[in-house]
């Protein structure tokens, strides 16, 4: 597939991609303890997956209540700082794109987790659902649990929340980050103010659709204003069906999924950010998202479209020519598969991934993963 539309180069703001692979947010699990902190181990692990286009780290907490599983890095404290700045330093040296996914789970957390013990906080005072949590039980090892019920933050903790938002993406430019995305999927806090599911809010960030959406509005405006709007992404999973399988957590099905997300693209456009990421359902014969709303999404969204969930190359190359996208993210088979990129270009066999490996841990299923030998 060396002359397939994955390997055209593509602007994405101020950046020219060598490709249109991308490296996507995987919770991995790696940080150093106590502190979540980034390590060597996870710098080499970026820098073996340099050959994607551009590469979005794991999920990082923007502050100590936003961590919902155990052993995520976080992005508040000058020794995570610190810790990324060996990752980023590492993904420069190679002559990657590396930008820092910020993260606040909201109600989906347990008390362990939580600072001094409290609850976690959501829009609303509603325990969430269909979710496990992962804590931690002893030095390096950990269990799931069900999450806490959470706490609804006041009006004011709202706003202090949107410049907790800001800090974190200061924090991610004197770490040497080249950008930020913001996590508004699956279910974690800024989705818990967009769903009307987990917002039943009667201030100016709940009720109607408008308002559920200011949130998202002012944190990625206040987020774009310290970095660059042309530096920013933003992931949703606009889920338009669900299922009874056991997975990891999928997120919140909307009533009205197209408009709810595509009234959430525009506030995206107003602002003029980079970039928005689509996870896409990704269990076993899962429904593809409707050609109807990928079409409204080009329709109504100026910058780069990238879709991610359970592609194979085939089917990103499908989605590029089709119009629908312009950068295709692949999971499970770039955390099997350093050199991917090369891979799909030579139609090389793909490694399959060891689910036993995939959270926590040491360098097992992580660093080792060997690149093709032909």
């Amino acid at each position: 597939m060396k002359n397939s539309v994955l390997f055209d180069s593509v602007g994405l703001g101020p950046y020219t991609l060598r490709n249109r692979i991308v490296l996507p947010p995987l919770t991995r699990s790696r940080s150093s303890q106590p502190g979540n902190i980034p390590n060597d181990l996870m710098a080499a692990y970026y820098r073996q997956r340099t050959g994607a286009g551009f590469m979005v780290t794991e999920g990082t907490q923007i502050e100590p209540r936003g961590q919902g599983y155990a052993w995520t890095p976080g992005i508040h404290s000058p020794e995570q700082i610190a810790g990324w700045r060996k990752v980023t330093d590492t993904v420069h040296a190679e002559g990657g794109i590396i930008f820092l996914q910020l993260w606040h789970v909201g109600r989906v957390s347990h008390t362990s987790l939580q600072p001094g013990g409290a609850a976690p906080v959501a829009p609303s005072a509603i325990a969430a659902n269909a979710v496990k949590v992962f804590i931690e039980t002893g030095p390096g090892e950990g269990a799931l649990a069900e999450p806490s019920i959470p706490r609804a933050l006041t009006t004011a903790e709202v706003k202090e929340l949107v410049q907790l938002y800001a800090q974190a993406a200061r924090n991610a430019l004197e770490a040497g980050f080249d950008g930020v995305e913001i996590h508004c999927a699956n279910g974690y806090l800024v989705n818990q103010f967009i769903s009307a599911h987990t917002n039943r809010r009667d201030d100016e960030y709940g009720g109607s659709l408008e308002n559920r959406l200011r949130f998202l509005r002012e944190v990625t405006q206040a987020v774009a204003d310290v970095v660059g709007k042309d530096r920013v992404g933003v992931r949703f999973a606009p889920l338009f069906a669900t299922t009874q399988e056991d997975r990891v957590y999928l997120g919140l099905v909307e009533d009205d999924p197209h408009a709810t997300y595509i009234e959430a693209i525009k506030v995206l456009e107003d602002i003029g950010i980079a970039y928005v990421s689509l996870a896409e359902a990704d269990w076993d014969n899962a429904p593809e998202l409707p050609e109807t709303f990928r079409e409204d999404v080009r329709k109504n969204f100026s910058g780069r479209v990238l879709y991610a969930g359970k592609y194979t190359a085939e089917r990103g190359v499908r989605v590029i020519e089709s119009g629908w996208g312009d950068l295709i993210a692949f999971g499970r088979p770039f955390i099997a598969n350093p050199d991917l990129p090369k891979r799909i270009a030579n139609s090389w066999p793909l490694t399959p991934v060891d689910p036993a490996t995939m959270y926590g841990g040491t360098d097992k299923g992580y660093t080792d993963y060997r690149t093709y030998q032909s």
